[in-house]
């Protein structure tokens, strides 16, 4: 780890000494720096949420963002208590956990297990909380800066996650992972490679969707969960969800199970709205039929 990265860990490590409630305050804070200054955060994410919610009227629409931004001011700044050094006291705010039995009836069958987390709350503290039930081999995207993955894989293996590059030789990782009934976890909201995906409607509109957990469920037999960590008021924790894929994750046709993947991360999304990831270009890809720019 360089000089910069590694001060940049002393960093995040000493801002994640704060109780979480004032991280949340000032990541709200942070929001509403968002809203005023109508930089990118604010354009991206209004413009999102104007296509997946056009049934909003002027005043609603600019409640939701507000909102929304308020939120992505947290998670920016609550990460640095989930990577403080302490995976265990992470852990310890963890309030409620619902639909654990569909997880611990997937672990009991031993047939593998497809965890597809979304851009949703708090998605970090989520990778503990997996990682302290079973073992389990997590796909990551390399950042763009190279010099960060060191501090990224430092910071999320504190419980020991296999993490592996969702590209090569690590996707096969997965589908070994899986055939011995193993668990493994995946973000399936990212934009993949043109080629690499299908369009498929998200939240009404056509969005390049990944068919890798739709590949991996078809060829192991392996059951798919969705699930998140909500974000709750006033910094008091999270509540996980876990949630049943639709059947037709793992349809063999994959225009029907790229638009399966989406419908069950809409219906996470549409549990806790504001706390989703509205300021990444989920749209920007666009069909041969479609070549209009969206942003």
């Amino acid at each position: 780890m360089r000089w910069h990265i590694a001060l940049l860990y002393f960093l995040i490590r000493s801002c994640g000494r704060l109780p979480l409630r004032m991280l949340h305050r000032l990541g709200a804070g942070l929001g509403w720096i968002f809203w005023v200054a109508h930089g990118k955060e604010r354009r991206i994410a209004g413009r999102n949420l104007e296509l997946a919610f056009p049934e909003l009227d002027q005043a609603q629409h600019a409640a939701l963002l507000q909102r929304t931004l308020a939120e992505t001011g947290k998670s920016f700044l609550e990460v640095t208590k989930v990577w403080s050094g302490d995976a265990h006291a992470a852990l310890g705010l963890i309030r409620e956990v619902r639909g654990v039995e569909f997880y611990d009836a997937a672990l009991a069958a031993k047939r593998g297990l497809i965890i597809a987390a979304p851009h949703l709350g708090c998605w970090e503290l989520l990778n503990f909380y997996l990682c302290s039930r079973a073992p389990i081999a997590v796909a990551y995207r390399p950042p763009r800066q190279a010099d960060l993955e060191p501090l990224l894989l430092k910071a999320r293996g504190s419980l020991q996650a296999e993490q592996v590059r969702a590209e090569g030789a690590g996707v096969r990782t997965l589908y070994k992972r899986l055939s011995a009934g193993g668990v493994v976890g995946i973000l399936p909201d990212q934009e993949p490679k043109q080629g690499d995906g299908e369009f498929a409607p998200f939240f009404g509109v056509r969005a390049l969707t990944m068919v890798l957990v739709s590949r991996l469920a078809q060829r192991t037999g392996a059951t798919v969960l969705f699930s998140f960590a909500e974000r709750l008021p006033r910094g008091a924790g999270y509540r996980l969800h876990f949630v049943p894929a639709p059947t037709a994750i793992a349809d063999e046709d994959l225009n029907t199970a790229a638009a399966a993947l989406n419908q069950g991360v809409e219906a996470c999304v549409r549990i806790a709205p504001e706390q989703y990831q509205w300021h990444y270009k989920r749209f920007s890809a666009r069909p041969p039929d479609d070549p209009q720019r969206l942003y």
